[in-house]
């Protein structure tokens, strides 16, 4: 049996997506959780460029970037197959992965304005961008966007809408119901798939851990 590690932080989108992997794929693992503050010289060794989780550890071999470790696994252990088989239809799900991720880097542009105009208009971009998801990936017909079975896209959407339905604990709600009821349908029917529900961490824990962890990447940036 290959070692496989995983160093990450919990509470991380992106390490959750790895996680969510490895159990879908029923693959054993050594977990090691990392300290944003303090982080391990192992984790700065396996990625020396970055410095971020998560990275995966495969036989003392490291992979950095959550979907690239996604789509590793995928390919190594093939077994309940993420990727489509099909290339236009796997050129497809690559092409909302990547629009899922930068969708991250505008909701991290809207927490970061002081509020006001600039705070609107940051909002409204985000709920521009999941209007898209909503029409153009979820469809009435289909349980995910694989189809019956958790496709790559429903992990990379699943992390970003978990992020989301935690930061709306904090500030003025986006992912409100009546805007986007299909991604609300979306959302209620993955995170109660038995695997992604078991290995995703409870929200009122991840509330009161993101306070004060919000206020002291405030204070140190």
């Amino acid at each position: 049996m290959a070692e496989i590690k995983l160093h990450g932080f919990w509470y991380s989108p992106f390490t959750l997506r790895v996680v969510w992997t490895l159990n879908l794929k029923g693959i054993p693992y050594e977990n090691i959780e990392e300290d944003r503050f303090n982080k391990s010289p192992q984790l700065l060794e396996y990625n020396p460029v970055h410095k971020k989780t998560p990275v995966l550890v495969h036989d003392g071999k490291p992979i950095c970037e959550s979907m690239i470790i996604v789509e590793y696994i995928d390919q190594i252990w093939p077994q309940n197959s993420l990727l489509p088989a099909d290339p236009y239809d796997r050129a497809q799900a690559r092409f909302w992965v990547k629009y899922i991720d930068d969708m991250f880097l505008a909701i991290t542009a809207h927490f970061r304005t002081s509020g006001g105009e600039e705070r609107v208009k940051a909002r409204e971009n985000i709920w521009e961008r999941l209007k898209v998801v909503e029409d153009q990936c979820l469809d009435d017909q289909k349980k995910f966007y694989g189809g019956d079975t958790i496709n790559i896209v429903d992990i990379a959407l699943g992390s970003f809408v978990n992020f989301i339905k935690v930061q709306d604990r904090f500030e003025v709600k986006i992912l409100q119901t009546e805007r986007f009821p299909r991604l609300h349908l979306w959302f209620n029917k993955f995170k109660d798939v038995p695997v992604i529900k078991e290995n995703t961490p409870n929200q009122e824990k991840l509330v009161a851990f993101l306070i004060p962890l919000t206020e002291k990447i405030k204070a140190s940036s």
